[in-house]
């Protein structure tokens, strides 16, 4: 077993990386991607590749997104403290932990995971980190949203969609941000999205690959 010396010199320099590489833009997801143990969020089989900017497995079909990936969504949603935010895909629960140490204190996430298994990995995983007080981890159908806290200042899908679904833009408050992956199965476009006198204006960001978006306003 690594020691936490270990992981923590891996951290910085994959931190670094991702700065001189132009993913990390700020100096407050820096300090963010540099406090959270991303090994605390991987499975226990996986620890020595916690590091490695790569998608990783973590059960169910399910995966932990690449930190550079992770890194160009926390710069785009432009997160601020005391920000009310909406996660769907919570998956092992690394990305919404970053996101409530970004809109800490007085911030909020909510983050939706479908499958039950990785419900109880995420919410360990945030209780781990110290962010149980600042996290709820919702089981249900992700498309769907979560209006019963809505309206949301940020929405984040870390899910490939077909489309922005529509109760996710209801849910989205007036100038807030909604950050989709947009497109099939397989490859996406990262669309960000700004809703200004209750219409969107949505611009593309790039490519990416996420897993499909399963629910009701995604994939069968």
């Amino acid at each position: 077993m690594e020691s936490g010396d270990g992981f923590l010199e891996r951290r910085k320099r994959l931190v670094s990386n991702l700065v001189s590489a132009g993913y990390i833009r700020t100096k407050e997801v820096e300090k963010a991607m540099m406090k959270i143990p991303r090994e605390n969020f991987v499975p226990r089989d996986l620890l020595t590749e916690a590091y490695i900017d790569t998608p990783l497995p973590i059960g169910k079909g399910q995966t932990i997104s690449a930190p550079h990936m992770v890194a160009i969504m926390l710069e785009e949603l432009m997160l601020e403290q005391g920000q009310k935010v909406l996660e769907i895909g919570a998956g092992s629960g690394y990305h919404a932990a970053l996101t409530a140490e970004l809109v800490s204190p007085g911030g909020f996430v909510y983050t939706i995971e479908r499958i039950p298994e990785l419900v109880g990995f995420a919410r360990a995983n945030i209780e781990k980190a110290g962010y149980g007080n600042c996290v709820e981890v919702i089981e249900g159908d992700g498309s769907k949203g979560y209006p019963e806290n809505s309206p949301y200042d940020r929405i984040f899908v870390a899910c490939g969609a077909p489309d922005l679904p529509k109760p996710l833009i209801s849910q989205l408050a007036e100038d807030g941000v909604m950050l989709v992956p947009v497109g099939g199965r397989y490859f996406q476009d990262l669309i960000r999205a700004r809703k200004k006198k209750g219409k969107l204006l949505t611009e593309n960001r790039g490519g990416c690959v996420f897993v499909p978006l399963i629910g009701e306003y995604g994939y069968e």
